[in-house]
Parts: structure tokens; sequence; C-alpha cells
């Protein structure tokens, strides 16, 4: 975990922060929509409990809500759609970086109402395993940068890598507490369609926000991918330091689930883009050659 927070920090350009550090409007509603929206759903739902199942499901979909957005695949889908990298880059490193403070204070005050909580000391260990190495690999920038970015391919499976240990550990500790004798397939199918219908509402918010708020397609694009994920690699670490051995299955489970179904998703929604994108720059082209 430490070395995949140092390698985040290691490849963050202060060259792409500046880029993409002017446009905070853009910035301020993905923050919004990461820290504010999702969280408001998470507790509307948790109240709401609209489905008679273990409770431990419905602070598991709360605690998925209070997580800052993936990093990877949020600026890889904004490149592929024809977005606005720069301003991806900077958005999703900026939600990652404040969901090491933020989340756990989230977790502390939301979350004890339904069992479980975060304290100073948590917060303070999340800090020192996560943000700690992603400072010290950002700070190493002058001295190891050429060589991260000669090997982008290594440092993509180092990071890959990393996250399957880390799923692969929280699998394992849901198996030996007997998370599948709890979780049937009602619940499965359960947690499926929340997920589906949590990711939907807030594709459509921050679309309907970004076309409110004057914003350019390619703007638009990134505030769709940076504003609707949820890191998985940031996550785990973390539901292992702020929740009990006993129920960090149950408690990432929503999580795991909806980190597949925003991958499948967003797939789809960035190849529309792009289509959407290249109909957009033949369309100005043809009307350049014609003026």
């Amino acid at each position: 975990i430490a070395l995949l927070f140092f390698m985040h920090g290691a490849k963050l350009s202060r060259e792409a922060i500046i880029a993409g550090g002017g446009h905070w409007r853009l910035h301020l509603w993905v923050m919004c929509s990461t820290f504010v929206l999702f969280p408001i759903l998470g507790v509307l739902f948790a109240w709401w409990k609209p489905v008679n199942v273990d409770p431990m499901l419905y602070s598991g979909f709360l605690y998925l809500c209070i997580l800052p957005a993936t990093v990877q695949s949020a600026i890889a889908f904004t490149s592929m759609a024809g977005g606005n990298v720069a301003a991806a880059v900077c958005s999703a490193s900026a939600s990652s970086l404040l969901g090491i403070f933020l989340s756990p204070l989230l977790v502390g005050l939301v979350m004890n109402v339904h069992g479980a909580g975060g304290s100073l000391e948590q917060v303070g260990k999340i800090m020192l395993q996560l943000l700690l190495p992603f400072v010290l690999g950002h700070l190493s920038r002058p001295w190891i940068g050429d060589w991260v970015s000669r090997n982008k391919k290594w440092i993509a499976k180092t990071d890959q890598t990393s996250i399957l240990l880390v799923v692969y550990t929280a699998f394992s500790e849901a198996v030996v507490n007997g998370i599948w004798h709890k979780v049937g397939w009602g619940s499965l199918l359960f947690i499926v369609v929340v997920s589906c219908v949590l990711l939907a509402i807030v594709i459509v918010v921050n679309v309907f926000m970004a076309r409110r708020l004057g914003f350019n397609k390619a703007d638009e694009i990134t505030i769709v991918f940076c504003g609707s994920k949820k890191s998985l690699a940031n996550g785990i670490p973390m539901a292992n330091i702020l929740f009990p051995t006993s129920v960090i299955g149950m408690m990432v489970l929503p999580l795991m689930i909806f980190h597949q179904i925003q991958l499948m998703v967003c797939a789809v929604l960035a190849r529309r883009y792009k289509r959407q994108t290249e109909q957009l720059q033949a369309q100005q082209e043809s009307s350049a050659d014609k003026a």
C-alpha cells in the first residue's frame, strides 16, 4: 500500500498541477460531487433502508459514498473520451489527496450512528500509511521523475498488482469471517441494483450541472468521469485501518461491486463521448474549410 501511494506521488508532476489547477470552477464541482453529493445520497439511503438486508451493507454503501475519486481510471476515461485531461489529472489527484483527510473525518462524523467510526488516532494512521508515502514520492520526483516516465508500463503493473493484493486480502478476510454465509444471492442482487441506481443518479446530476454551469463538452467529460468515481485503491486500505477485522469484508463488498460497475458503465460512456467529440471536431473543421 505504501509503495502504491509512493508511486502516485512520484507520477504527479507539478506542471500537471499548474496546468489543471486554474480551472477552479470545474474542480469545485467535482469536489462537491465527491464529498457532498455522494455522502448526502449515502446518508439518505442508509436512513431510508428500503430493503431488509444486513445493516452492514447499508454501512458499506455509506462508506463507499464518502471515499475520494479514483485517479487512474478517471484520467484514462477522460483521455479516451476526448475530455480535458490536464484538469482531470489535477482534479482526480486533488480528490485522492483530500480524501486522505476528509474521508476519515466523514466516517467519524457520519458513521458513528451506524456502528462504526474513526478517531484521531485512526486518522493519524491513515496519514502515516497513505499521505506520507504520497508526499515522499512527490518530493522525490527531481531524482526519480525521469525513471518513472520511462517505466510507466512497469509502474502501472505495480499499481495493479498492489490493488489486486489489497483486494485479495480483503476477500480472504471476508471468507475467514464467513461473509458468504451471511450474503446470499438476494443481497448480491441488492448491491448490484443499488450500485447502478447510485451511479446513474450521480452521472445524471453531473451532466445536468456541467451544462447548467456552462462548461464546454471537454469539461463536461472531465466532470462526469472525475465526479462519479469511487476509489477501491483508497477505500480498502482505509477500511483496514478504520474498521474491525470482523466487519471489513461486509463493509467493502459494496465498494468492490460498485467499482466493477463504474468501470463498465464509464467504458460505454467514454465510447459515446468519443463519437460526439469526433463529430464536433469534424463539424468545426468543415465550418473552417467553408469559411
